[in-house]
């Protein structure tokens, strides 16, 4: 919307090289909003307007601008200037940006990144990627336990620039090990000599450097938590993960599982932004994958082709057989893999009642499909026996495929594998392999 609305303003002062009028256009707008803008432009034209800034500016709106296109804008950026850019953004900023830039060229960037930033970039990039290392801040505010309320304010009112966030102060000893928390309210509201041992809450729930981003997330989710430290194995306070962070994890996590529910690995950029090439590596894997039951299914029917070619009017049904399984199976892996990925530590016990509500949710609603597909066939062809095979066969058919869509995520699981790898396409085509079995035996059964 904006970027319609602002751009030609924009173009116009590119066009007469207002480089004033540039800086005054980025000071006015909300950094997102400017990156929006930006989004417009080809990357050449991004760096001319963001150049006009001053070196912080610069780093406030790049940010917003999408990884792809931050890539794309840092190849036609001279060294000097991108290492000034890349010393200005947050460090968990920066690091994705450079996890994506080729090593050669991250390595003939850092000698010009000043000594301390760049320990630190060193250290943020040698964290396992998706980890909470990977993903949190080292700009955080922190105090030793023995000074009172009103030189923690003091040492606060220093740390306030290069903090990412002041609501919460975490309390360190001299190793820098974690021994509490304290929030920036309570000392506003503390009495200035009161010791800050005193306000010190130290049940500190915590996250270690190697625990999964989908975890970190899931925690400050379930504690309503601005941020929530990072420590390592001896306690040392490490970085800290932010609210924006995990908002982010937590859509990427989401994407993610819809990728893979309909059998597509997951795309590291947007959509539109992503290769025609990269789309079809993306997607051709399942697809072959899938032929793979496809022909399978072809089998079962070529088994059974003496009984279809005897009672003919078993292929009429098919399609509502493998529907009604296949459906009832997708309905089934959805839910549980969206309730696994709610929640990551689901004990055993409550996998068996999970199991167990969607065996009852078999029983009854094939129950009802089986009912509703009776009277239907019944209707359709006039004989109570064709309609009692089809009525049964789906009654069997949606009980196996919602017990398989319940399970297989859930072995899944338990192999330490991705549930979501289960996709709802695979669901489909594994069922209706057993429906047709589940169908023709049923007929077979009851009519031979």
């Amino acid at each position: 919307m904006y970027g319609r609305l602002l751009l030609p303003e924009l173009q116009v002062m590119l066009d007469e090289n207002d480089n004033a009028g540039i800086r005054e256009f980025c000071e006015a707008l909300y950094p997102a909003v400017t990156a929006e803008i930006l989004a417009e432009l080809d990357s050449r034209e991004v760096w001319r307007v963001i150049s006009c800034c001053d070196s912080q500016k610069q780093a406030e709106i790049f940010q917003f601008l999408s990884l792809p296109q931050q890539i794309e804008i840092v190849a036609v950026i001279d060294r000097g200037p991108l290492s000034k850019l890349i010393e200005e953004m947050a460090p968990d900023d920066r690091v994705d940006l450079l996890s994506r830039m080729d090593e050669e060229h991250v390595e003939e960037l850092l000698p010009l990144i000043a000594q301390a930033e760049r320990s630190d970039i060193r250290k943020l990039l040698s964290y396992p990627e998706d980890s909470a290392g990977a993903i949190m801040t080292t700009e955080y505010a922190y105090l030793p336990a023995n000074i009172t309320v009103a030189q923690a304010l003091e040492k606060l009112r220093q740390q306030a620039p290069d903090s990412e966030i002041i609501s919460y102060i975490y309390v360190v000893d001299e190793g820098r090990r974690l021994q509490g928390i304290v929030s920036l309210r309570e000392l506003i509201f503390a009495r200035p000599t009161r010791p800050l041992s005193e306000l010190i809450n130290r049940d500190v729930i915590s996250v270690r450097v190697d625990d999964d981003q989908e975890f970190v997330a899931q925690q400050m989710a379930k504690f309503d938590f601005v941020a929530i430290p990072v420590v390592d194995n001896q306690n040392q306070l490490v970085g800290i993960v932010t609210h924006d962070d995990a908002i982010d994890i937590m859509q990427e996590e989401a994407t993610e599982d819809a990728y893979r529910l309909a059998a597509v690995e997951p795309l590291e950029d947007s959509y539109l932004s992503t290769s025609l090439v990269t789309v079809i590596r993306k997607r051709i894997g399942w697809l072959i994958f899938l032929l793979v039951p496809s022909f399978l299914a072809a089998k079962v029917l070529e088994h059974y082709e003496a009984v279809s070619d005897k009672f003919e009017w078993l292929v009429l049904f098919i399609p509502l057989i493998l529907a009604s399984g296949g459906n009832a199976g997708s309905q089934s892996a959805t839910l549980i893999i969206r309730a696994m990925a709610l929640e990551s530590n689901i004990q055993r016990e409550e996998l068996n009642a999970l199991l167990m509500k969607e065996f009852k949710l078999g029983l009854l609603l094939g129950s009802m499909l089986s009912l509703i597909s009776f009277g239907i066939s019944w209707a359709f062809t006039g004989a109570l026996m064709q309609a009692t095979v089809v009525g049964l066969a789906v009654f069997l058919v949606v009980l196996m495929g919602i017990s398989a869509g319940g399970m297989l995520p859930m072995g899944f699981r338990k192999l330490g594998m991705d549930p979501a790898l289960m996709s709802n396409p695979f669901i489909t085509a594994l069922v209706d392999i057993l429906g047709l079995i589940i169908y023709f035996q049923v007929a077979m059964y009851i009519v031979s």
